[in-house]
């Protein structure tokens, strides 16, 4: 006789799928959790993904949270120092002494270096021991020491309020990829850096960005309950546009170095919204104007976030970078600067565990608040419950978000796009994405690559019939992509110029095919 228990092992074989069962009341047929997609998530040195990422230059934090202190950090699993010594050097060393394993967050910063608290060591900004305070007389012995150790230390360069660290192996490292050479910044308007904590794996965060579709379900008013309403919503801030469900198209550029997301949306009767995000391996996304309300020609707006999603380890995450400020990109003039920096962004409500109200009701702009450890446990829970953002709906997706539990729509397809592109990069299995090619890419386009990303709004009347409309906003998704394709390989003015052109003749063409 077949027992429960039975039953039990039998679909209980590791890996192996359990059939569906659509049944109503059937939570028992899905009450099991496989386990997760270890390749991609876990970042630890040794793993497949840590080990790739650790190839390209990453934001470890913000020059702000560098003090008279030295500043703790965890990147990529590893526990580390960040400080400027006194001479103006950033240094990023191993946290634990190589001595005898004390922490040198407890360290004292010296002119040259930090010193250890518990034998006073001290190590340079590149893991150079300095000195060794060997007892008088015993000189010698105390130099052959500390000719013998060396502390583990990674490069930093520091950009625009940003510390960017390499942490592979010094002989592979990389060109720092400035792209455009300026990231697209407008005379006039500036970087302004961010660091969002995220309490969750770093792959469910970097999947938002390459998930255009949510924004016309979390960002849209009628998600919100009984009108509690709090900033988290497109239409809040004016940009209803991003509210429309858009028509994506996602095309891998760049040799599979990353993915072209160019979604079409009806901004209005008058006026189609193309939005090109560009997605950049590992874990780089740049975004276009965020406010856009569609109401007004632009061809090829340019950055408006620049974010890498960078591990804190396996279970935590944050998003740090620039928001793009100045009349040149933000030509609605929304953009609040006061309202961007540590555990905080002038983008949506939602972003990090503390809302405005806690963010800044106790405490300034150039403070940095602990971040609270349960998103459950907040005194605001209900309120963000009332009106969730991206940072409830992408850590409440679990720890590590469960791939093989996702049952996705066709709209998902640029998410698992990523995550394909991800895996061969990782396995070798597209060389051109792998770390020494990828460097030699860079090389030679002088560390300035060419972006994607764009925003731009045609003056398209609606469509006479549905399909019309479809086949019109599709054509235009996918020239947008192909025009920027056939620019790449100019710079600056020139391809601003052949750009702009190029889509004003679309446009044209567009309207010709409408007319016909």
């Amino acid at each position: 006789m077949t027992t429960l228990q039975d039953k039990f092992e039998n679909n209980a074989v590791a890996g192996a799928p359990t059939a569906k069962k659509l049944i109503p009341f059937g939570g028992y047929f899905t009450n099991k959790e496989p386990s997760h997609d270890a390749e991609l998530t876990e970042v630890g040195p040794g793993t497949p993904t840590g080990e790739y990422m650790r190839r390209f230059w990453q934001p470890v934090c913000m020059t702000m949270e560098l003090s008279d202190t030295p500043r703790f950090l965890k990147i990529l699993g590893e526990e580390l120092v960040c400080f400027r010594d006194g001479s103006g050097h950033i240094g990023l060393l191993h946290a634990h002494c190589v001595h005898r394993g004390a922490s040198l967050e407890y360290g004292k910063i010296e002119e040259h270096g930090i010193s250890c608290c518990y034998h006073g060591m001290v190590f340079d900004v590149d893991g150079t021991c300095l000195r060794v305070p060997f007892p008088e007389g015993e000189e010698e012995e105390g130099e052959r020491y500390r000719c013998s150790i060396r502390q583990g230390a990674y490069k930093t360069v520091e950009r625009n309020g940003l510390v960017f660290a390499y942490m592979g192996p010094p002989q592979d490292e990389p060109p720092f990829p400035e792209w455009e050479s300026n990231f697209t910044v407008a005379e006039g308007d500036e970087l302004v850096p961010y660091s969002n904590f995220q309490h969750c794996n770093w792959l469910q965060v970097q999947d938002n960005s390459a998930d255009n579709f949510h924004t016309m379900a979390l960002h849209a008013k009628r998600q919100v309950t009984g009108e509690h309403y709090q900033g988290t919503t497109f239409d809040e801030v004016g940009a209803a546009s991003m509210e429309v469900p858009p028509d994506m198209q996602f095309v891998p550029i760049h040799g599979g170095r990353g993915l072209a997301c160019s979604g079409a949306r009806r901004s209005d009767d008058n006026h189609m919204y193309i939005r090109v995000q560009h997605q950049v391996l590992p874990n780089l996304s740049l975004h276009a104007y965020t406010s856009e309300d569609g109401h007004k020609k632009k061809l090829f707006g340019r950055f408006h976030i620049v974010r890498w999603t960078v591990p804190v380890d396996d279970l935590n995450s944050k998003m740090i970078g620039w928001r793009v400020m100045g009349p040149g990109i933000d030509t609605r003039g929304v953009g609040n600067k006061s309202l961007v920096g540590y555990e905080t962004i002038d983008f949506l409500e939602g972003q990090v565990a503390l809302r405005r109200p806690e963010r800044f009701g106790k405490y300034e702009l150039e403070d940095m608040p602990p971040i609270p450890s349960d998103h459950r446990a907040r005194p605001n829970y209900k309120d963000c419950q009332y009106a969730p953002g991206d940072y409830e709906a992408i850590i409440s997706q679990r720890p590590i978000a469960i791939h093989a539990l996702e049952n996705p729509t066709k709209f998902d397809a640029g998410v698992y796009m990523l995550r394909k592109l991800l895996r061969d990069a990782v396995r070798g299995s597209n060389p051109k994405a792998g770390p020494e090619q990828f460097a030699d890419w860079l090389r030679d386009c002088g560390g300035t690559p060419n972006s994607y990303c764009s925003g731009n709004v045609f003056e398209l009347p609606v469509g006479r019939t549905k399909e019309e409309e479809v086949t019109l906003r599709r054509h235009l998704a996918r020239q947008v992509v192909t025009i920027l394709t056939e620019a790449d390989g100019m710079k600056g003015p020139e391809r601003d110029r052949f750009v702009k052109a190029k889509l004003e003749a679309l446009q044209q063409d567009v309207l010709a095919r409408r007319q016909a």
